[in-house]
């Protein structure tokens, strides 16, 4: 009797479990993972000290959004960079971030990603006649303009500047000059010497410097594009024992500037918060990447088309405001900017 009791309670169990099946009802297959955004993220190169400090904000907040980033370095190889977006594109990437070598040399490749429906930002660098999804950087006018000003302001009419500009495939320089120029146009200041720094290399900066020198010894100012270059600058002063006696200028607000604004070698640098600048483009990747609408209205002009430009203001930092703008902050730490300052 049991026997038969027990038989009849799993036949009724698996009569009630095919009848739930001819309901529609599902069975429980595991946990669904949704798949990640991926974002490929290309850098020309880490010689200048800032991308280091982009590449970890930005990977940290695509992270925290829920994304996956592959970063490239091309270390300043165009082709390279090239072959790099290349590998993005093969492995369906659904963004790709780039901060071109040469802002004129990604037409094609750019083509090729938006064909394939792959979403393209333009990262702090303009790509020239490519029509990308995005462009995210700061006022570089305005950076050449910043620059100017402290020249101008601290140099007496009459006055001879050396002008050490960056790369001209980097598209930035050229909105720099322009700001330089502006400025400059009604000053009787004179420009001696001027290069432009073949791929941002620091050492162009120390030559120019020394040639300066050989057609002159009345040296006031230099403009340095950025941070780094500055360094080779006031090395090549400080050998002509003229460190701290000439208006220098820069742009990063790099540890070892700052440093130089706090014990006199260095007028000033332009401080780019980028912090800020790598959390929003990592922001805005992910609503690209979800098809959202990113809302930015403002556009720039890549040669062709109106690209959409999200700007951020730069900010001029000297000895007067470098504790409140840098230090409190957080950009860069107290103890370190002042390290070679007695107390």
């Amino acid at each position: 009797m049991k026997k038969f009791i027990y038989c009849a309670i799993i036949f009724f169990i698996m009569i009630v479990g095919v009848g739930c099946k001819d309901d529609g009802v599902t069975e429980y297959e595991g946990e669904q993972v949704e798949e990640k955004i991926q974002i490929g993220l290309s850098f020309d190169s880490y010689v200048i000290e800032r991308w280091q400090r982009d590449r970890d904000v930005f990977v940290y907040t695509a992270e925290e959004l829920g994304a996956e980033v592959n970063v490239q370095n091309a270390n300043g190889d165009l082709a390279k960079q090239l072959s790099q977006i290349e590998y993005f594109i093969e492995k369906k990437m659904d963004v790709i971030v780039i901060i071109a070598v040469d802002s004129k040399a990604f037409v094609d490749v750019v083509k090729k990603a938006s064909e394939a429906g792959i979403k393209v930002v333009a990262y702090d660098r303009l790509l020239i006649s490519s029509n990308v999804d995005l462009y995210i950087s700061f006022d570089n006018e305005k950076v050449g303009a910043l620059m100017a000003e402290s020249l101008k302001n601290n140099i007496s009419e009459g006055g001879n500047i050396v002008t050490i500009f960056g790369s001209t495939r980097d598209h930035n320089v050229q909105l720099i000059e322009e700001g330089f120029h502006t400025v400059m146009k009604d000053s009787n200041i004179n420009v001696i010497y001027s290069i432009n720094a073949a791929n941002w290399l620091a050492e162009e900066a120390y030559y120019a410097i020394n040639e300066a020198l050989l057609i002159t010894s009345e040296i006031d100012g230099v403009f340095c594009g950025n941070d780094n270059l500055a360094t080779e600058a006031i090395r090549a002063l400080s050998e002509n024992r003229m460190a701290g006696e000439v208006v220098v200028t820069g742009q990063d607000a790099d540890l070892a500037a700052c440093q130089r604004i706090v014990e006199g070698t260095q007028t000033m640098t332009v401080y780019k918060p980028v912090d800020k600048l790598a959390k929003a483009a990592a922001e805005y990747s992910i609503k690209l990447a979800k098809g959202e609408n990113i809302d930015v209205s403002t556009t720039i002009n890549d040669g062709i088309w109106g690209v959409p430009y999200v700007k951020l203001e730069p900010i001029a930092v000297n000895k007067d405001n470098i504790d409140e703008i840098i230090i409190d902050g957080g950009f860069q730490n107290r103890e370190e900017v002042y390290l070679n300052v007695p107390e």
